[in-house]
């Protein structure tokens, strides 16, 4: 893979890297958001981050999954994008780890407005090329959009993780183009990381997609989904790195509190890999 397989290591300093998911509380406006003040999105911003890091993840990635059910990325508004902005600087500040930013649903602009505002490096696009149904409509590619934003910002070292065949919706509009050939539409609209999922959140990421999208997009491939300490070695066989975040936690939603245990239980199989794959 190239030059292109050296971007995810360069990013996050590591072989087949951990990158650990902050679930934040609902932002301002959002329907949970009555009496979460950003002090306390903040601070339990923060203390997932420490336990995260205290696990030993490689990366970080911050996502507004308090304000679900999720607006469209065109509805995003300036009050979500200001507080993850704020929420990121202050982890960024906090932490000597990379960070990167996904606000959902699809919001690419927006993802890269933050990334830019609070000094990270990356971000996570769930629809990059071609299109889909969500639970929140036809959600079309952000590729066209998206980079020539990140150019006028001038935030063209910020990485571009993208999703192929995103969970959570129906790709059925999609059907006369296989996995492999939106995987190869994923890379030619200039991402630098692919990335494979199973069907919703904690979800294991089939070993089958992560080889077929690897085969046409010829881009480093991370799964994005699912990966447990009982699955993570044979993923990550066929994967380049994985995004972690459900199963680091105590009761198995995105909703709980990351479990310092759970993380160091999971990096323990990850550095065995590692060593064996060397």
């Amino acid at each position: 893979m190239g030059g292109k397989a050296n971007k995810l290591e360069a990013l996050t300093g590591a072989t087949k890297p951990i990158i650990g998911m902050i679930h934040a509380l609902p932002t301002p406006g959002s329907p949970r958001a009555r009496n979460c003040s950003i002090e306390a999105l903040i601070e339990h911003g923060l203390a997932e981050a420490w336990r995260l890091k205290q696990g030993g993840v490689d990366a970080l990635l911050i996502e507004n999954a308090g304000d679900v059910p999720f607006r469209r990325p065109e509805n995003i508004g300036f009050e979500t994008v200001s507080a993850m902005s704020v929420l990121g600087r202050a982890v960024v500040d906090e932490f000597d780890l990379p960070v990167g930013f996904n606000i959902v649903a699809n919001a690419a602009k927006a993802s890269l407005a933050c990334a830019k505002a609070a000094g990270a490096e990356f971000v996570r696009v769930n629809q990059w090329a071609n299109a889909y149904v969500a639970n929140e409509g036809l959600i079309e590619g952000a590729a066209a959009e998206a980079l020539r934003y990140r150019a006028w910002i001038d935030g063209e070292d910020i990485a571009i993780l993208a999703d192929v065949h995103v969970k959570h919706g129906s790709h059925a509009i999609m059907a006369d183009r296989s996995v492999v050939e939106q995987a190869r539409d994923v890379a030619f609209f200039q991402a630098d990381v692919a990335v494979a999922t199973g069907l919703r959140t904690g979800h294991a990421t089939d070993v089958e997609e992560i080889s077929l999208i690897r085969e046409g997009g010829q881009l480093p491939t991370i799964a994005g989904s699912g990966v447990t300490p009982e699955n993570a070695a044979e993923i990550l066989t066929h994967a380049d790195g994985a995004i972690v975040g459900v199963s680091f936690k105590d009761g198995g939603t995105m909703w709980d509190i990351t479990n310092v245990d759970r993380v160091r239980r999971l990096m323990d199989v990850v550095r065995k890999v590692r060593l064996d794959t060397a």
